[in-house]
């Protein structure tokens, strides 16, 4: 890892809100290496060696229009007593989803992953651990979209005991579900993964403490 990257490395994970200066946004590439380069897991090493390759062999890897693929954020968001997870119906690709989205240039993605789920699901009060979670390569067929692949960078939310669920019109339902449900509403490999190592880190994780 170098200087620049050791900057942004994750070290102790923490949960974080909106208030914690560790969430700033920055167009620092270096933050993107920092998160990679801390996950071990050997199910995930493939993944992350594209990963780092994409971020290594492409001039803006970060927007939305750099092809074949782009860096995105998202978020498996639990409820409070961290039994159940929330999925959405994605109002364009017409399929069961975590919340997540577009880093348009933010190389913060634990910012991008709580901006995009406090975002589509409309509730306050979220925070996000700070260590990904997963990591997953897909394919993405949007309308009026060239084919491409959204190189997903995943982290554990968890509700406050004031959140509000009213989701806004990037999804036409939503369902709190137990993980066990989810290959009723077509989850995909990479989002039964997910929510099996989040459920896990969920139940081993302290309590969030005060909200900002």
């Amino acid at each position: 890892m170098n200087d620049r990257a050791k900057r942004y490395a994750p070290g102790v994970a923490h949960w974080l809100t909106f208030s914690d200066p560790r969430l700033e946004p920055t167009q620092d590439t270096a933050a993107v290496r920092a998160v990679l380069e801390a996950v071990h897991s050997p199910e995930l090493a493939a993944t992350r060696t594209q990963m780092l390759e994409l971020l290594d062999t492409r001039p803006d890897p970060l927007n939305r229009t750099e092809r074949p693929g782009h860096f995105t954020g998202s978020a498996l968001v639990v409820d409070e007593q961290r039994e159940r997870l929330l999925v959405l119906f994605h109002t364009k690709l017409q399929i069961w989803v975590q919340p997540g989205g577009h880093a348009d240039g933010d190389a913060n993605l634990a910012h991008v992953a709580l901006r995009e789920a406090t975002e589509e699901t409309g509730m306050s009060g979220l925070a996000v651990w700070s260590s990904v979670v997963d990591l997953d390569i897909h394919e993405v067929r949007p309308p009026a979209e060239d084919p491409h692949l959204h190189h997903d960078v995943r982290f554990l939310v968890v509700a406050g005991p004031d959140s509000v669920l009213d989701p806004n019109e990037e999804s036409q339902a939503h369902r709190w579900v137990d993980e066990r449900e989810l290959a009723q509403f077509g989850a995909d490999a990479g989002l039964l993964r997910l929510a099996r190592q989040a459920m896990v880190l969920a139940g081993e994780l302290p309590e969030v403490g005060p909200r900002r």
